[in-house]
C-alpha cells in the first residue's frame, strides 16, 4: 500500500483542508473500494426501492449480493494475497514487466476457484428464475474481479483514477437499478452489476496503461504458492473470520428464509456491515500517514544493515522503528477511538436516519466496538508482514476465525438475542491482544531477527549442518 500512500501523503501535506480531505477520500477508495461501493449502493437502492422489510424482491436482491460478496471474498483472498506479495517483490526490484500477465493469471485462478461455488448456488441451490440466476452468476465474478484489481490500485500513483472509477460506477449502478426497478430483483441486480462492470473495466484499463508490457505465457506466480503458502492460508482465515459469524447467524431463529432458498439475517448483516464501515477512516489514515512513516524508518534500518553500518547506528534506527510503531498505534487508537465513541453515542440517530429498526441497536454498537479492535489487529498484522512473519500472521488469523466461530456459537446463539454481536467483538478483542503480543515480542529483538532468524545465509548454514548430521547418523 505504500506506493499510493506516498502520493497521498504529498497531497495531505498541502497547507489546506482540501488536501487532507482529498487524501482521506482517495485513500478510502484505494483501500476499501469494493466495500464502499457495495454498502453505499445497497443503502441507496434499498432507500429508493422503499426499504420495506417484507419486500421479497428487495430481500432477494440483498440476499444475492450478500452471498456473492462473502463467498467471492473468501475464495479469492488466497490468490490476491499471493499476488500482493509477488507485486511487492517486483516493485522492489524495479521489474514490473510481468504485472499485466500476473493480473490475468490471478483472475483466471480466482474464477476457477469461484466456479464450483457459483455453480452450486445458481445451478442447484437457489430456486430463482433463469435470468436472475445468470445475472447473479455473473455478478459473483464481477465482485471477485474487484477484489483482485484493488490490489493493483494500491501500487498505482494515479489515485484520482481509482476514486473516479468507483464514483462513476456507483452513480451509474444506482441509476440503472432505479431505472429497472419495475423488474424487481432482476432490475436491481442488473443495475448493480452494470456499475460493477464499469469499475472493473475502468480499473483494468488503468492498470494496462500503468504497466504497458507484453503479455507472456509464463506463470510467474507459480513458485510463490509453494514459497509463501502461509499467506494463502492467512488470506483465507482472515476473510472467513470476517464472515463466519454472519454465516452462523443465517441459521438463527430470527433469520430469514426466502422462497428462493436464500437464507440470511438482514438485520444482523446490515448492523454489522454498517459497523464495519467505521474501519474506513482508519484504513485511510494508515495508508497515507502511518504506513508511509513506518516504511521510511523500516527501509533505513535494513539499508544500514546491508551497508554494514555500526551497531550504534543500527540500534538508532531500531529505536526509530519502535517509535514509529508506537506513534502509529497511538494515532490509530485515537482516530478509531473517536469514530467508535461517536458512532456508539449517535447510534440511535444513525439508525433512525437510515430508516433501520432499533432492534439492531445493540448489534450495531457491539459491532462498532469489535471494529475498533479489528482496526488495531490489521495494523499489527500489516506491520508483521513487513518483517516477513508469515506463520505468525497465519496463526493469528486462524485464531481470529476459530474464536469468532466459537464465540458466535457458544455465546451468541446459545444465550439468545441479547448477546447478538458479542461473537465478533470478543473475537476481535482477543485477536488484537494476541497480535500485540506477537508484534512487540518480535520488534523488541528485531536486530537479532535481522541477523539470525531472517538471515538466509544462517538458515542455509543451519540446514546444511542438519543435513550433514542426518547423514552421519545413517552412515
Amino acid at each position: 500500500m505504500a506506493g499510493i500512500g506516498f502520493e497521498l501523503n504529498r497531497l495531505a501535506s498541502k497547507d489546506d483542508i482540501q488536501g487532507i480531505v482529498g487524501a482521506f477520500l482517495h485513500s478510502a477508495f484505494a483501500t476499501a473500494g469494493p466495500w464502499l461501493f457495495t454498502v453505499i449502493a445497497l443503502a441507496i437502492i434499498t432507500y429508493l426501492y422503499g426499504g420495506e422489510s417484507g419486500n421479497i424482491e428487495l430481500l432477494t436482491f440483498r440476499g444475492i449480493i450478500v452471498y456473492n460478496f462473502s463467498f467471492s471474498l473468501v475464495m479469492s483472498a488466497p490468490i490476491f494475497l499471493i499476488m500482493t506479495r509477488y507485486l511487492a517483490d517486483q516493485i522492489h526490484v524495479k521489474d514490473v514487466t510481468s504485472a499485466p500477465s500476473v493480473m490475468l493469471e490471478s483472475m483466471i485462478l480466482t474464477f476457477g476457484l469461484q466456479l464450483p461455488v457459483a455453480v452450486f448456488f445458481y445451478a442447484f441451490y437457489f430456486e430463482l428464475p433463469i435470468e436472475l440466476r445468470l445475472i447473479g452468476f455473473a455478478n459473483m465474478f464481477l465482485i471477485a474481479a474487484t477484489w483482485l484489481l484493488a490490489v493493483f490500485m494500491t501500487a498505482l500513483k494515479d489515485y484520482t483514477a481509482v476514486t473516479w472509477a468507483y464514483v462513476v460506477g456507483l452513480a451509474i449502478g444506482v441509476v440503472f437499478a432505479y431505472f429497472f426497478d419495475n423488474y424487481g430483483a432482476l432490475g436491481m441486480l442488473l443495475g448493480f452489476s452494470i456499475g460493477l462492470a464499469i469499475i472493473v473495466f475502468w480499473l483494468a484499463a488503468r492498470i494496462f496503461a500503468e504497466y504497458p508490457y507484453r503479455l507472456t505465457k509464463k506463470f510467474a506466480m507459480k513458485p510463490y504458492f509453494k514459497r509463501y503458502w502461509e499467506l494463502a492460508f492467512a488470506g483465507f482465515f482472515y476473510n472467513a473470520a470476517i464472515w463466519v459469524d454472519k454465516w452462523i447467524m443465517w441459521f438463527a431463529p430470527e433469520a430469514t428464509l426466502l422462497p428462493s432458498n436464500i437464507r440470511f439475517y438482514p438485520e444482523y448483516d446490515s448492523a454489522m456491515f454498517l459497523a464495519t464501515m467505521t474501519l474506513v477512516p482508519s484504513f485511510a489514515l494508515f495508508v497515507f500517514n502511518v504506513e508511509t512513516q513506518f516504511f521510511h524508518h523500516y527501509r533505513r534500518f535494513y539499508t544500514n544493515i546491508l551497508e554494514h553500518a555500526s551497531l550504534k547506528r543500527i540500534r538508532h534506527f531500531h529505536f526509530k522503528i519502535n517509535e514509529s510503531i508506537y506513534e502509529g498505534a497511538r494515532n490509530l487508537i485515537f482516530m478509531q477511538g473517536i469514530v467508535c465513541l461517536l458512532t456508539i453515542l449517535l447510534a440511535p440517530q444513525i439508525l433512525e436516519a437510515i430508516n433501520t429498526f432499533f432492534t439492531q441497536l445493540g448489534i450495531f454498537r457491539l459491532g462498532t466496538l469489535g471494529a475498533f479492535f479489528h482496526a488495531l489487529l490489521l495494523f499489527e498484522t500489516i506491520i508483521l508482514q513487513y518483517f516477513d512473519c508469515r506463520k505468525s500472521i497465519m496463526w493469528t488469523y486462524a485464531y481470529f476465525f476459530l474464536s469468532n466461530t466459537f464465540f458466535t456459537i457458544f455465546v451468541m446463539v446459545a444465550y439468545g438475542f441479547e448477546f447478538y454481536g458479542y461473537g465478533y467483538f470478543l473475537s476481535a478483542m482477543s485477536s488484537f491482544v494476541l497480535g500485540a503480543y506477537i508484534l512487540f515480542r518480535h520488534v523488541r529483538i528485531l536486530p537479532y531477527h535481522a541477523f539470525i532468524t531472517n538471515n538466509n545465509s544462517v538458515k542455509l548454514k543451519t540446514a546444511t549442518t542438519a543435513t550433514e548430521r542426518h547423514h552421519e547418523v545413517w552412515v
